[in-house]
């Protein structure tokens, strides 16, 4: 029993790290950095000062390049395929509500349910090259002026052949301008743009708000190909107001589940499982919380690992959790999505599995050998 027990530390069953021993140099523990080589993985102990730098890390992160998207409310401007209401007080014959686009009388046909399918809406729409025909104004570029500018410009047209024209001209179709939203949301669709602020809280809201299962951590705003990662709670926290993200015409805005940002908790702890991160954060206490805490059998409270893949490095994070105010940086030390917690075996479990799959029933049988006879 003696030298099989002297064995069982190299077939022993389980994930296995080395652990760094102590040291008065600066250098790593030859062990620990044969452990490290081995893994092709970067081995570093969990410290107050290595949750700082991850934490200031992750701010630096959080401000990537949405300063692209942020801009003030601007009026809307009117494109190719708005449909325009104009009204000329005292000549009802000119107004887009006496006659459709096409020129005829509004109310007639022989069926009204054929005319509501395949007659044009009653307007003036905006051509592909941003024109419309008015009445005595002839041909008027509207595209790329806002409602009031298109009324001056109107105004000013029939002045010549009218006196003191009054006009009101409003947008009566917003068709030119939208944006589609997609994922996690109630109603995803497409989005039109009209007078009031495309923002991007304003898009969300009008497709139903984000669903239970949405990570609004992990918004993303695709504009002519660029990614634009938004993190609306951080956002929240840093102080910037989400309304300020102003969308454009084609912009996709898609809402990512939170099972696309998964932790997974194995090894010795009460429940093994995947944990789902909320809205882009999961402390490692939590992760362990979650799981049912460290198994107190089986469980080696100083061999708590974070396995993070790293590009193309793993880093490896240790917890002494025997350590004073482990828990404290456990509960600072903030998971990334894909992160592998595992908590290591003590060596008596260890010992207790490698017997059991060598010998089994010896264990059993050995101390009833030993046990007091009846």
């Amino acid at each position: 029993m003696p030298l099989l027990a002297a064995g069982c530390a190299s077939v022993s069953p389980g994930l296995h790290f080395n652990r760094p021993a102590a040291s008065s140099g600066s250098s790593a523990p030859d062990s620990a950095a044969a452990s490290a080589e081995e893994m092709n993985a970067v081995l570093k102990p969990i410290t107050p000062q290595l949750v700082k730098m991850e934490r200031d890390l992750r701010e630096k992160q959080v401000s990537q390049d949405i300063s692209a998207l942020l801009g003030k409310p601007a009026p809307y401007t009117i494109d190719s395929g708005d449909v325009l209401s104009v009204v000329v007080w005292d000549h009802p014959e000119l107004s887009s509500s006496a006659t459709t686009a096409a020129g005829i009388p509004a109310g007639t046909g022989s069926d009204a349910s054929t005319s509501a399918t395949t007659a044009p809406p009653a307007g003036f729409i905006v051509d592909h090259e941003g024109m419309i025909q008015f009445p005595y104004a002839g041909p008027i570029k509207v595209a790329g002026l806002t409602q009031d500018q298109a009324r001056n410009l109107l105004t000013s047209k029939l002045s010549k052949y009218l006196r003191q024209p009054k006009v009101t001209l409003r947008v009566q179709s917003y068709r030119s301008k939208r944006v589609y939203v997609d994922g996690e949301v109630k109603n995803p669709g497409l989005q039109a743009i009209n007078d009031i602020p495309m923002t991007l809280v304003e898009a969300i809201n009008r497709a139903g708000g984000v669903l239970p299962t949405g990570d609004q951590s992990q918004v993303v705003v695709n504009r002519n190909g660029v990614n634009y990662h938004v993190n609306l709670p951080q956002l929240v926290q840093r102080g910037v107001n989400p309304g300020s993200i102003i969308l454009a015409n084609g912009d996709v805005v898609r809402v990512r589940s939170r099972d696309e940002s998964k932790v997974f908790v194995s090894g010795e702890v009460v429940s093994p499982r995947a944990l789902p991160m909320y809205n882009g954060r999961l402390t490692l206490n939590e992760a362990l919380g979650e799981s049912g805490g460290i198994n107190p059998t089986s469980g080696d409270g100083s061999q708590i690992y974070v396995i993070r893949k790293n590009g193309t490095d793993q880093v490896v994070y240790q917890l002494d959790g025997r350590s004073p105010g482990a828990l404290a940086m456990a509960e600072g030390f903030e998971l990334s999505p894909k992160d592998v917690v595992y908590v290591a075996a003590t060596p008596l479990a260890n010992w207790h599995r490698a017997i059991s799959l060598i010998l089994p029933g010896a264990l059993s049988s050995a101390v009833g050998a030993v046990g007091p006879a009846r």
